[in-house]
């Protein structure tokens, strides 16, 4: 079983300097956000972090938005960020918890286990006034082995296949006004409602006001309150793959390690013309 996925900023202050231990920022906004989180991590980061460019380490082939690079192409970026084999990695954001997650569930995926997010992120950092820095580490190329994993990912083909089978669950980290259709979607030419049988945990629903993770309690009763069986297997999905890993790092926390994301997601399944769409709450279990 995954160790807790999850670090404080104490631990993490407690680590700056450890040599076995590499920073990762992954700042990354939605489409209409005015912000540029290169630009932000060049003017304030933690001492030691790598940006990790979400939009650029991707299947840049692909039309839908920062899919799963090839695992030569992922390769080729952690070596010139200096990210090598043996690091225990340390993923955060600018919003406290949102996109961390999509790098934590992406290096898993390519077979590097010894990763975990900052608790709270940057915002939670900055707040106890530990240490920033701008510009950023000089270059030092470092090997790192892919070993890429298809368990913790799905497809459009078996996206389809689980729900025609119901062994997987859907739970998609939308906000509720979009998983019912009564909100567009933030990219155009999507149609709005959820797959049929999914069931919604929004992504900010497991954040805790300070802006870490939610207690284990407090996750475990907000994905039965919304119809998940937590002993059954989990897809999550959200709009483009980003949230939906914030969704199974909440359930690595409740000991589901191995849970899958949707990579297309949403902004695959909602601009298909053959998909199958419900719109209105999830139906009852």
């Amino acid at each position: 079983m995954l160790k807790d996925p999850l670090v404080s900023t104490a631990w993490l202050a407690d680590h700056l300097g450890a040599p076995d231990v590499r920073i990762i920022d992954a700042s990354w906004f939605l489409p209409g956000v005015d912000r540029n989180p290169r630009q932000e991590y060049g003017l304030c980061h933690i001492p030691g972090a790598v940006f990790f460019d979400i939009d650029e380490i991707c299947d840049e082939s692909s039309p839908l938005p920062h899919m799963l690079p090839s695992p030569v192409k992922f390769a080729s970026r952690m070596r010139r960020l200096g990210i090598g084999d043996g690091a225990r990695l340390v993923i955060y954001d600018s919003q406290g918890l949102f996109s961390a997650p999509r790098v934590w569930w992406t290096f898993r995926a390519m077979g590097h286990e010894d990763v975990v997010v900052l608790d709270g992120g940057l915002p939670k950092w900055v707040a106890e006034g530990r240490p920033v820095e701008e510009g950023a580490p000089p270059p030092r190329e470092r090997h790192f082995t892919v070993r890429y994993t298809n368990d913790l990912v799905r497809d459009l083909g078996q996206v389809r296949r689980a729900l025609d089978a119901g062994r997987e669950q859907l739970v998609d980290a939308r906000p509720a006004a979009r998983f019912t259709g009564h909100a567009p979607e933030p990219r155009p030419g999507l149609k709005s409602g959820h797959m049929p049988g999914a069931r919604n945990v929004p992504g900010a629903s497991v954040i805790a006001p300070d802006g870490t993770l939610k207690s284990t309690e407090s996750l475990i009763r907000l994905f039965q309150e919304a119809g998940v069986d937590l002993d059954r297997p989990v897809i999550t999905t959200c709009g483009s793959g980003i949230t939906a890993a914030l969704l199974a790092l909440a359930l690595a926390r409740l000991g589901k390690d191995r849970t899958a994301v949707y990579d297309g997601s949403w902004a695959e399944w909602g601009g298909l013309a053959d998909t199958a769409i419900v719109q209105g709450p999830a139906s009852p279990g």
